[in-house]
This record gives C-alpha cells, structure tokens and sequence, in this order.
C-alpha cells in the first residue's frame, strides 16, 4: 500500500505520461500548432484528473460539463429522466420529483402542479426540459446536482437579469440585424449581455461582449442566465428533483 507521501505522486504519474505522449504527437499532426494541441490536451486531462468531463463538440469557459457521472445513483437517475423527458411522460417524470418540488418563486410547488404545467397543450415546459438537459451537469458534494452545469459557477462578468449565454462554438456577432450581415466577432460558450433589454419574438438581439464588443446575436443562440434550471437531491440514496424554476 502507498504511504501518503507516494500517492501524490502516483496520482500525478498518469497524466505525466499522458503529456510526454502528447509532446511526441505534437511535431506529427498537421493543421494546428504543437502548442495549441498541448494546451488543449493538457486542459483535457486536468479536468479528467478532477472528475469533469466537457462535452464532445464543446468549447469556451461556460461549455457544457458533467461532473455528475460518478455521483453514486446519478447516473441511472438521469437516465430515468432523459427518458421521460423523451417519451414527455408525466407519470415517469413524477416518480423522480420530490412530493415538495419547488416550481417558481412564488408558492408553485408540489407533484400535481408540476403535472398540471406539464400537461399544456403547447407542451411548454416540456421543450424547456428538452434543452436544459444537453447543457450539463454540476455536481455539489456527493447528494446535489445542479443542471444546467453554469448555473453553478460563479459568472460576475456580466449582470444576471440581463446577461445570456451563447449556446454555441464560434456563434457570430454581425454588425446588424442580419443573417448576412458582416460578422464582426465570434463567441463560444460565454456570457453577453443584453444592449436595451430583450426583444420578444425578433430573430436577432443587440449583445455586448465580456470584450465591449457590440453586435446582433440570434436569438436561438442565446439562452437567459436565469431560464430553467433543475436541481436533484439525493435522500436516503435516491435522487430526486427538487427545484425546477425559471427567474430569479
């Protein structure tokens, strides 16, 4: 057995090797810069070393990540719920949310009134629930999980009634209000916010950059710091969905 003074070094030895491997491919693959390929490596493994794993396709500071994988029982309890949130069954949907389930900031609580929200015709909160959960997964201690994963952190690059998230790699920022309009920037997976509030039903939104860039960002790539988000908890080692709200 290791003696505390090994295990350190143990723990690093993997991700030493890793790197030297990543240093003998850098010289041999083509189109991008040996420096570029090591940091994006490196940053890789630092998260895997940590248990958090960013999404395949995902990219900048506030990309989807899943730190929830290894959570005792969470993944069967995510399984369950991509599965009623597929299928939009209510009764599956319910055996996962806790009797007291909070459903907004004003009194809304309980297993009926999530069934009654759900049972619209426009089947809004369930759309809701569809493009909360591709957005990862933010674990706290080993009985909470917070989803969507940046609703967990902490974002003070922008204020939260009016700061959105790009939902996306390389979104551009165009000069006007424009599918064709000159993009004159691009973000991925990073927080704007809004230049004279929202604008309901337009296809684009005036946005500031963290840089002081302004521009028109689709709307459909734009996603508020205060929509949906669900957070479960484990008792007694069974999860359950204890809030699921929008707003603030």
């Amino acid at each position: 057995m290791a003696t505390d003074a090994e295990k350190p070094a143990m723990r690093a030895a993997p991700i030493c090797s890793a790197l030297l491997f990543v240093f003998a491919l850098a010289g041999c693959s083509e189109g991008r810069a040996p420096s570029e390929q090591l940091r994006d490596a490196t940053e890789r493994l630092v998260e895997e070393a940590a248990g958090e794993t960013m999404l395949e396709g995902a990219a900048g500071p506030y990309a989807p990540r899943d730190e929830c994988a290894g959570l005792p029982g969470a993944a069967a309890f995510r399984r369950e719920l991509s599965g009623a949130v597929e299928a939009r069954d209510a009764d599956a949907l319910l055996k996962l949310a806790a009797p007291d389930v909070k459903l907004d900031f004003g009194g809304g609580f309980g297993a009926e009134e999530l069934r009654r929200r759900l049972d619209t015709p426009d089947a809004a909160l369930w759309q809701e629930l569809a493009a909360l959960l591709p957005l990862g997964c933010a674990a706290e201690g080993q009985a909470s999980m917070t989803i969507p994963w940046y609703f967990a952190q902490p974002i003070d690059e922008v204020d939260p009634m009016t700061g959105m998230m790009v939902t996306g790699r390389n979104v551009p920022v165009r000069v006007t209000a424009a599918a064709d309009a000159e993009p004159v920037h691009e973000v991925s997976w990073n927080v704007v916010e809004l230049v004279g509030g929202y604008v309901p039903n337009a296809p684009f939104q005036h946005v500031a950059t963290v840089d002081g860039t302004r521009g028109y960002i689709a709307t459909d790539r734009l996603r508020s710091l205060i929509d949906y988000r669900l957070i479960a908890s484990s008792r007694d080692g069974k999860w359950s969905i204890t809030s699921l709200v929008a707003g603030d």
